[in-house]
């Protein structure tokens, strides 16, 4: 999956599968999470946000599947 880089202190990259609603959050440590199940809407809320770590911690982090790639 192609990811975006982002302007972030915590997080450098983000990639999305529609089709499948998978979210990649590659960190700035290098660690890479895929969260499951999140909607096209969220994934342009986070995009357009204009703080992607709160977006990302309030509505991502704890409320999708998630497991490390």
């Amino acid at each position: 999956m192609e990811r975006k880089r982002i302007s972030s202190a915590k997080i450098r990259a983000v990639g999305y599968d529609p089709r499948g609603q998978v979210l990649e959050v590659e960190f700035n440590d290098g660690r890479v999470v895929a969260y499951r199940g999140v909607s096209p809407e969220v994934h342009r809320g986070f995009m357009a946000a204009p703080s992607p770590v709160s977006f990302f911690e309030d509505k991502i982090a704890d409320e999708y599947p998630s497991r490390r790639v």
